[in-house]
């Protein structure tokens, strides 16, 4: 009768978060990557969508979905990152191109993107950087102001599948962006980094998922080293370590999730006791992990999990824990209709509920899930 009870509970728990998808494009060849930003100073979150095999940067504009240009002839885009550098509401954007997993035949261009008058044409373009494998970018709060990070896939001299080489991951602070070494001690593949004001004072700290497994870095504190939290999958190198990691909390509990190794099927969560980091693979069905979020999709105060798989199954979910965090439960959000490689949470429709964004690679869509959640 109590496990009967249980199941009911928590099959009327997952009843509340559903969603509504509408697709708003299936012509991104390659789609990679997917953000949330508001880039004509309406309010709304518009949508930037990325895509590997195509030479055009693009976004779509909140609420009609309007498709316009940010920049022509780019090659082998990589990740994008949006910061407001000169605080007119209109963020510029860094954006990474000619990548490639072999750091001997990645150049890493870093680029400056900044807006015209009008934000729906092409925005001009200026190289800032060249560094190879140039992967991961994502906007950073530092004492003096904000930056955006640069986490290259892997050192310039790795090779692979062993790819050892010791990783520099950097950062750019506007007006000048030149770049600034935040540490170079990690070796091997480092494909996740998350950013977080870890310590509550202001100011971020940067996770890490690689080769290594979790790393903490403090970008503030010159010569600092990094933390090590967790050695994700303990499988012997190059199948070690992590590939995305977030944090999120369980009401008042921090904990931290990742997929595990490098492109993996494992989703784990990281929760402290007796002062260290104890893993727990929470789902390990799908192959290609690329993407991970947590976000309260049903406004509990307690996070949920989303995960996105660009492997065989294409597919997105989000993960429930229990009362007590030791569980977690898997529901579709979309099954096998979206190589998911990049997905964004924001509140798209002002409902104040969270909706997600996702972007497919074989697929080549773009998809728009409206929360529904009661």
């Amino acid at each position: 009768m109590k496990l009967l009870l249980a199941l009911l509970s928590a099959v009327s728990a997952h009843s509340q978060i559903r969603f509504d998808e509408r697709t708003l494009a299936s012509d991104l060849k390659g789609g990679y990557q997917v953000i949330a930003t508001d880039l004509n100073k309406d309010g709304r979150p518009d949508l930037i969508a990325l895509a590997s095999g195509m030479k055009e940067l693009v976004w779509f504009e909140n609420p009609t979905w309007q498709r316009h240009v940010l920049a022509t002839g780019v090659n082998r885009m990589i990740n994008v990152a949006p910061l407001d550098a000169n605080s007119d509401g209109i963020p510029e954007l860094l954006l990474a191109q000619e990548f490639a997993n072999a750091a001997k035949n990645s150049i890493g261009v870093v680029t400056l993107l900044e807006s015209n008058s009008d934000p729906r044409q092409p925005w001009k373009m200026r190289e800032i950087d060249r560094l190879p494998t140039s992967h991961r970018l994502r906007p950073i709060r530092l004492r003096g102001g904000s930056a955006i990070v640069n986490a290259p896939l892997t050192g310039a001299k790795a090779e692979p599948p062993e790819y050892r080489d010791f990783n520099p991951v950097v950062y750019y602070r506007p007006p000048a962006w030149q770049r600034t070494l935040i540490d170079n001690s990690l070796q091997g593949v480092m494909h996740g980094i998350f950013v977080v004001d870890w310590n509550g004072d202001g100011v971020d700290e940067l996770l890490t998922a690689s080769f290594e497994g979790i790393h903490l870095l403090h970008p503030d504190r010159p010569n600092a080293k990094p933390e090590k939290l967790s050695p994700g999958d303990p499988a012997p190198w190059p199948a070690s370590g992590a590939s995305e990691i977030v944090v999120a909390k369980l009401g008042k509990e921090r904990i931290l999730a990742s997929i595990d190794p490098w492109h993996g099927n494992q989703v784990s969560v990281h929760r402290r006791k007796g002062g260290k980091w104890q893993r727990q693979v929470i789902d390990n069905q799908d192959p290609d992990g690329h993407t991970l979020h947590a976000a309260d999709l049903d406004g509990d105060g307690r996070d949920e999990l989303i995960a996105g798989f660009r492997g065989a199954t294409r597919s997105v979910y989000f993960y429930k824990a229990d009362a007590k965090g030791q569980s977690w439960t898997r529901t579709p959000i979309d099954k096998g209709n979206i190589a998911a490689a990049g997905c964004a949470i924001a509140d798209f429709d002002a409902d104040r509920r969270l909706d997600a964004a996702c972007i497919g690679s074989a697929t080549a869509n773009l998809k728009l899930y409206k929360n529904l959640s009661n």
